[in-house]
């Protein structure tokens, strides 16, 4: 059963140009380098529970194990904290969400 993660930022929004950028520079890290998971994408709400101001990150993972060490890689990789550690002081909360995908 595969799990689906969800990361939900939400950030000060008057620094969403520069945190923006930032997340650019994800993308592209995430793309240029094999051991980051393929298929992650990157949604900002329009309508709904989140504010506008916020940054939702999802990818499809084979099953609740590859998602957490996923998690936990992306904890030490230096390439991955150096960024974040940019994007940290734009932060006004983080959560992580897992959801099981249900295939009927």
């Amino acid at each position: 059963m595969s799990i689906t993660v969800r990361v939900i930022q939400r950030y000060d929004f008057r620094h969403e140009e520069e945190f923006m950028e930032l997340e650019k520079k994800f993308a592209e890290l995430e793309k240029a380098r094999p051991d980051f998971p393929n298929g992650g994408r990157r949604m900002q709400p329009l309508a709904g529970e989140e504010w506008k101001n916020t940054l939702i990150w999802e990818c499809e993972f084979p099953d609740l194990n590859t998602a957490q060490k996923f998690l936990d890689f992306t904890a030490v990789d230096a390439e991955h904290d150096k960024l974040f550690k940019q994007q940290q002081p734009f932060f006004e909360g983080v959560r992580i969400e897992y959801f099981r995908n249900l295939d009927f």
